[in-house]
């Protein structure tokens, strides 16, 4: 008999699967296919101060091995989220949630955490600093350790929970802007958000995305997800949560090896409602199958 279960900043996940903010909605969508307590936990719809429409369409464009999305971030604001989508979420999920903040400001970041903070399903916030800064020409938080530093010790001064910092991969150095999380009070990094690209359609001869560019995501980011989360486990004391192209139990099993505590499963999502529920009915098969008796053995094993 296997064991599945690891503890992610004092969350005791049953196994260290997580569906990644933004390609499971608020859950209960997918509570109509499958019983989605047998998740780990899950980081539902990255939540802004106000609401958000989102980008302008086409949005979404195909990709060997991925796909690029810029949707913009679009949700109903955190206020409508607490009472209208935490209840109905209450309904089909029994364990402690993950909440996703995005914002443009040091105020927004701090307003959204702060309250959501105090919402008894929530138990970690995963600060999302992808976002640009619009008081600093909309440079991302999360491609300077300086700004980093700043949004995660402003969030943490408002939090009682534990607070992981999500950081993008479209930097030179994520192993500086990691460590200046941590010595800001980060409980954890969870690493990576999408890679920037984009499509041209050759028959238009303008690109896919009216945005231009979008989040280059799916299988074909994996290796590069590897890669920055064994760098970033070398440099932290503080949990590693990894994700980027996760699509299978063998996936699972190499990022802990890499340095993962947990591991988030995003555009998998969107191809098949079902991955999630098939890599974690997969993931004791595998461990057998490479004699791995508990996770917690495994995690920054590659090392």
């Amino acid at each position: 008999m296997v064991n599945t279960k690891v503890s992610l900043c004092s969350l005791e996940l049953d196994n260290p699967i997580i569906p990644a903010s933004g390609t499971f909605g608020f859950g209960y969508e997918f509570a109509e296919i499958y019983d989605i307590n047998v998740l780990g936990s899950f980081s539902f719809k990255g939540t802004t101060l106000e609401p958000r429409f989102g980008n302008p369409t086409p949005r979404i464009a195909e990709c060997t091995s991925g796909m690029i999305n810029s949707v913009g971030l679009q949700n109903p604001g955190v206020d409508k989220v607490i009472s209208e989508e935490l209840p109905k979420l209450k309904k089909c999920f029994n364990k402690k949630v993950i909440a996703n903040v995005g914002g443009f400001s040091l105020e927004e970041y701090t307003t959204v955490c702060e309250k959501l903070d105090k919402e008894e399903q929530v138990g970690i916030l995963e600060v999302n600093i992808s976002c640009p800064n619009v008081h600093n020409g909309g440079m991302s938080f999360g491609t300077d350790p300086q700004m980093a530093y700043k949004v995660t010790k402003a969030v943490k001064d408002v939090c009682k929970k534990p607070v992981i910092i999500k950081l993008s991969p479209n930097v030179t150095d994520i192993v500086s802007i990691a460590k200046a999380c941590e010595d800001a009070g980060a409980d954890g990094i969870s690493l990576i958000n999408t890679l920037l690209g984009m499509r041209i359609n050759l028959k238009t001869k303008k690109p896919v995305i009216a945005n231009k560019m979008g989040g280059f995501s799916g299988s074909a980011i994996f290796p590069v997800a590897v890669r920055m989360v064994y760098q970033v486990y070398d440099a932290v004391k503080i949990p590693v949560v990894g994700m980027g192209g996760v699509t299978s139990a063998k996936d699972v099993i190499e990022m802990m090896l890499a340095g993962a505590t947990a591991v988030q499963v995003g555009a998998a999502n969107l191809i098949d409602p079902m991955a999630c529920k098939t890599i974690i009915e997969d993931l004791p098969l595998e461990m057998e199958k490479y004699g791995i008796k508990s996770l917690n053995d495994i995690i920054g094993g590659a090392h």
